[in-house]
């Protein structure tokens, strides 16, 4: 989380900066713009952003884990996505937000897991299966998503500066993973890495709101973290090497999120 949470935030930090120079230490740009934009009741707009989205991993004690040593890891990846907004003046501190959008994702799963062939034979608790010798197509999963995105947010934000205004914003929100795989007959077995297509999720976010002449902007920092989990088993006859390592799965992103209205 830390790596690709640092990654966004100096991102974001180096465009804000940008933004900020040119919009509020300009010496020839002092008159307030937009004067009356934020008393409407209702307003809309767009917005585009990158986002680097992960899996918050835990693995099954058994077959997850050998002695201290995790058998499954995620690699991250950058992608980006887009949506609308629709913004409901609440009072002079506090809007309601709702920004439906698309995400796209791609997360790489490696499954380290050949050494479960000692559980072949079964337990009390866990079937015996027939081992598989794993070739390296075997031991990698690429997982694509086309994440529809549907945040509620409440925002709070401060006082205006001269054409600037802070603001905090937190929510929950309603995904639809429409490449889940989550009703295919096939799974790990047969290449087929399924997870579930209706998921929850709380985001956090930031940013600094900056007026126009014709329109505001608005680059921010969003975190969303999925609250269920997105698992889907495989079917009892296969194998543990796949889906079985893992307990938990949760999706995880940050986004720098650029917005016009």
């Amino acid at each position: 989380m830390n790596k690709f949470l640092s990654k966004a935030l100096i991102l974001a930090t180096f465009g804000s900066s940008i933004i900020a120079n040119a919009q509020l230490f300009s010496t020839n740009n002092r008159m307030d713009k937009l004067e009356g934009f934020d008393q409407q009741k209702f307003s809309w707009g767009f917005y585009l952003n990158g986002n680097i989205y992960d899996y918050k991993i835990v693995l099954h004690p058994r077959y997850g884990m050998d002695v201290n040593h995790n058998l499954v890891s995620s690699k991250e990846s950058v992608s980006f996505g887009a949506g609308l907004i629709g913004k409901m003046r609440i009072s002079d501190d506090v809007d309601l937000r709702l920004e439906p959008g698309l995400q796209f994702a791609e997360r790489e799963l490696t499954f380290n897991t050949q050494s479960n062939d000692q559980y072949q034979y079964g337990t009390l608790t866990n079937p015996a299966f027939t081992p598989i010798a794993l070739k390296d197509s075997d031991k990698k999963r690429v997982i694509k998503s086309t994440l529809f995105d549907i945040p509620v947010m409440v925002e709070y934000h401060g006082l205006r500066w001269f054409n600037s205004r802070p603001y905090v914003a937190a929510g929950a929100n309603y995904i639809v993973n429409l490449q889940s795989n989550s009703n295919s007959s096939e799974d790990n077995l047969q290449g087929t890495f399924r997870s579930t297509t209706h998921n929850f999720a709380w985001s956090a976010e930031m940013g600094i709101q900056f007026y126009f002449s014709r329109f505001k902007l608005t680059p921010g920092i969003r975190g969303t973290f999925f609250m269920n989990n997105e698992k889907v088993a495989d079917r009892a006859t296969t194998p543990p090497y796949w889906e079985a390592a893992i307990s938990t799965l949760q999706s995880r992103a940050i986004m720098f999120v650029l917005k016009f209205e």
